[in-house]
């Protein structure tokens, strides 16, 4: 028999039984629609710890920060300097992990506080950070308002879109988290003058008569007034101003050579706060980072990165402990989901076997004259297989198309990617099916071809 007769009669076997055939169809299409089901979200869920970690500060993000004293090429123990830059991080530091492999991006990480003042409301700046222009668009942040600052703009802010909540009514104190009702601003369109020296800033807001307060003495000085900058706002990030938290919503950032500029012509002749001085209280020329931003050109080579940079004497930290933990957790569950699959797949697998036994009895005698008239005892076997075969192959399809609707309904319902259906995935589904066929119809085939022609032929 050729193949496409093999085909031919084995597909009008199936006819022939059709209700007991679509009956043991139905039990693959349940098997398979239930592993591509299960495991599809347990992708989901994987997916959405990903998308989780990465707005928590990235999937191949390094943050390096001054040694804890136990390298030679980095910083040194605290007690033992001699000098006040010792270990800190400046802009060799940046250069000597630009040389490393596998580093896509390298910036420095300046923070800054400041006071801001919008008409009749205040805010006390705590989280400001200035990246490089490259550092931030690598974050791919989305915007409610606004974009990224330009190459060679002036000082602008990005604000977190929570950051309104921080503000507060200047004469009662009073903000949102009093009285639940964000203030009245604009971020894009209302002035918002910034104050950089927030000692001096406190010191007269302390003193409503404008003068400084010092050991008691008669003799006490005016307090200058802190210069005020009008920074214009480049844009406000993505999310709801109220309760849509991300790692972003309560920071500003800024790009970090603008930021110098302004806090160098701020604090000239003075050190910035937080910056190192000489013996003579005198600041250096040049300025050193809180933090240096790393991101690795993939996530398989953040730990070994990782490992380079504490090498050279600096604190390192990632979210690859995080990302290992996040993975393994999302294998348990997909090994769990799809567990819970198979064992559908596996009564399945038990019909076709029973299906092919039942057609087995039933033509015996049928069998037995196709070994009287010479039919190869192998195309005896191939056509039970196949019948097998072809009922896997038909609910591998059918459950395939069935776990793909299903998933997007459930994606419809609960609003989020929740189950993910990629096409290796119901590509495995079909095959897994087709095996399942296979081996359910491997020993009624066997038994097929080893009936007695004689004992066939007599059968009843």
């Amino acid at each position: 028999m050729t193949i496409s007769d093999l085909f031919r009669y084995s597909w009008k076997s199936l006819i022939r039984r059709k209700l007991r055939t679509i009956l043991t169809i139905l039990g693959v299409v349940i098997g398979i629609a239930s592993i591509v089901v299960m495991v599809s979200l347990g992708l989901g869920l994987r997916e959405q710890s990903m998308a989780m970690i990465e707005q928590y500060g990235g999937l191949t993000t390094i943050t390096v920060r001054e040694g804890n004293g136990s390298s030679s090429g980095g910083a040194s123990d605290q007690s033992k300097k001699s000098d006040p830059t010792d270990g800190k991080l400046s802009d060799e530091t940046v250069e000597n992990i630009k040389k490393l492999d596998h580093v896509e991006i390298v910036s420095p990480v300046l923070t800054f506080q400041c006071v801001m003042r919008s008409g009749a409301y205040e805010s006390f700046c705590y989280d400001g950070y200035g990246y490089s222009l490259e550092a931030l668009k690598s974050m791919k942040w989305k915007f409610n308002e606004g974009d990224f600052p330009k190459e060679g703009d002036p000082l602008k802010f990005i604000y977190g879109n929570m950051y309104l909540q921080e503000f507060s009514n200047y004469a009662t104190g009073q903000g949102y988290w009093e009285t639940n009702v964000l203030p009245d601003i604009d971020l894009m369109k209302d002035p918002i003058f910034t104050v950089f020296d927030t000692d001096t800033y406190n010191s007269i807001k302390g003193n409503s008569d404008g003068y400084s307060e010092d050991d008691g003495s008669a003799e006490s000085k005016p307090t200058a007034p802190p210069k005020k900058y009008l920074i214009p706002t480049a844009g406000v990030l993505y999310g709801n101003t109220n309760d849509d938290y991300r790692d972003y919503s309560w920071s500003v950032y800024c790009d970090i050579e603008a930021l110098e500029k302004v806090l160098k012509k701020e604090y000239r002749n003075k050190a910035i706060p937080g910056q190192p001085v000489k013996k003579n209280g005198s600041p250096y020329r040049q300025l050193f980072y809180n933090q240096i931003y790393v991101r690795s050109d993939s996530v398989d080579h953040v730990l070994d990165l990782q490992k380079e940079i504490g090498d050279m004497g600096y604190s390192v930290e990632s979210n690859y402990e995080w990302i290992e933990e996040t993975q393994k957790q999302a294998r348990s569950q997909q090994a769990m989901l799809g567990g819970i699959g198979c064992v559908s797949l596996l009564v399945a697998a038990i019909g076709i076997a029973n299906t092919m036994m039942m057609s087995i009895y039933e033509r015996t005698k049928e069998i037995g004259v196709m070994k009287v008239l010479g039919c190869n005892l192998s195309d005896i076997r191939g056509m039970f297989l196949l019948e097998a075969t072809m009922i896997g192959a038909l609910g591998g399809i059918i459950g395939d198309l069935i776990s793909f609707i299903a998933s997007l309904i459930i994606n419809a319902v609960t609003a989020e990617k929740t189950s993910v259906t990629p096409i290796w995935l119901m590509l495995m589904g079909f095959v897994f099916a087709v095996l399942v066929g296979m081996a359910a119809g491997y020993f009624p085939s066997k038994r097929a071809m080893e009936l007695s022609p004689l004992a066939a032929i007599r059968n009843e």
